[in-house]
């Protein structure tokens, strides 16, 4: 395995120093995990979830796809959900996307790209739904970018129609499933507006997000 001596090498480095800072971490983590936030990000390898927001291992439940995509066909994004919110009954679902993703940036294309067509469809069905609203905006990078923040918000509310968060808010579960979109440029989050803590509410806070770009 020379070929990952460098990762092999940066492991053992980062596990020397977090023993030296904290000599029980390991030990914690063995034990299980309880985290509060369950991040449903993009898979780009510029989106650290936990780097992001500060939190240690333990703390941050992560999925990551393409695009930051919940499809209701996606037998593992549901499962994880599944698993977030019925047995880590985390707090917040967070869906984060990015500006300049290149999932986005795919599917404002034609070009015929193999299997990931498939996956893209959902991203082209939100420019479907939002085509009068991007038309009208007078770049293609701001298109782009709105594109971005629409994506996030139409998977957001996927989220919330998720079986497992139908059921725990049936149950009267203290659940939040949160839309957020992350700067490359400057490493901010920024928060899109869209904070659900239960079905009733969650056409009036989409219209509401769709409001206040």
């Amino acid at each position: 395995m020379t070929e990952l001596r460098e990762l092999f090498e940066n492991n053992r480095a980062w596990a020397d120093a977090r023993r030296a800072a904290d000599p029980e971490f390991f030990a914690r983590l063995a034990e299980g995990q309880s985290p509060s936030y369950l991040w449903i990000g993009c898979a780009d390898s510029r989106v650290p979830a936990e780097d992001i927001v500060g939190l240690n291992a333990g703390e941050l439940f992560v999925h990551r796809n393409v695009a930051n995509v919940v499809e209701p066909s996606d037998i593992n994004c549901l499962s994880v959900l599944q698993f977030a919110v019925g047995v880590l009954k985390v707090r917040h679902i967070i869906v984060c996307g990015h500006y300049g993703c290149g999932g986005v940036q795919a599917a404002m294309g034609d070009a015929p790209l193999g299997i990931i067509d498939a996956w893209l469809a959902r991203i082209r069905e939100v420019i479907r739904l939002h085509r009068e609203e991007l038309d009208g905006l007078s770049s293609g990078e701001a298109r782009f970018r709105r594109l971005c923040e629409l994506n996030v918000l139409e998977q957001a509310v996927s989220a919330c129609y998720a079986p497992s968060v139908r059921e725990a808010w049936q149950a009267g579960q203290d659940l939040t499933v949160h839309g957020l979109i992350y700067g490359l440029e400057d490493g901010l989050l920024r928060d899109l507006g869209f904070s659900v803590s239960g079905r009733e509410d969650v056409e009036r806070v989409y219209g509401r997000a769709l409001a206040s770009p």
